[in-house]
């Protein structure tokens, strides 16, 4: 497979209350807004060092115009689409399956991710059906797929500690071989944020 492949990111516009919401009672609601910005301007410079612009896609939520996704938009050269409505394997199969072949997909609350991570999980769909990063909270940070079936992301518990496991059953069901060449960590809860200040302490105020 050749380096450069297709990269779909899932993102919210950092309205305060609305993203970052289990960070509030730490951060408030207009410093969770802007970690959440912070990491999703991250997201992109990292998918910017993995792969062209022209193969990455940010699918936009909440805001559809929001400055922060013009701003990257015109920075990095990618393209802007809006999420469809529906649960997040909703957007993720459509997110997928609008791509000419395999791909990634990612959000941006992962800070674990880099440029050699991305590839060599481009690299793993030459052996498998499907890759994951299994994140600690019982999700993934990225998915990505050789083919799209609605099926892989059908009757999932999402935003709970099952999701995970629930995938690799539904993975089973369809036959698919998986690959999952790490675990990560998200930023989602307030004790993530001290190794997120260990990490990428820019991102923190």
């Amino acid at each position: 497979m050749s380096a450069d492949f297709p990269l779909a990111i899932l993102a919210k516009a950092p309205i305060p209350g609305e993203t970052k919401t289990r960070l509030i009672p730490v951060l408030g609601a207009e410093g969770a807004a802007r970690l959440h910005a912070a990491l999703l301007r991250h997201a992109l410079e990292i998918a910017a060092a993995a792969t062209s612009a022209h193969h990455i896609t940010l699918w936009t939520a909440l805001d559809h115009g929001h400055s922060l996704f013009l701003e990257l938009a015109d920075r990095y050269g990618i393209e802007l689409r809006a999420q469809p409505e529906g649960h997040l394997g909703v957007r993720m199969h459509h997110a997928l399956s609008s791509m000419p072949g395999p791909g990634l997909l990612i959000g941006c609350d992962c800070p674990m991710l880099t440029p050699v991570l991305l590839n060599h999980c481009w690299k793993a769909l030459e052996r498998a059906d499907a890759v994951f990063l299994p994140a600690e909270d019982g999700g993934y940070a990225l998915v990505g797929t050789r083919r799209t079936d609605p099926q892989l992301f059908a009757a999932i518990d999402w935003g709970t500690p099952r999701v995970m496991a629930q995938t690799r059953r539904r993975a089973r069901e369809l036959g698919w071989r998986l690959a999952c060449p790490t675990s990560v960590w998200d930023v989602d809860r307030p004790q993530d944020l001290q190794r997120l200040r260990r990490l990428l302490p820019h991102l923190v105020e």
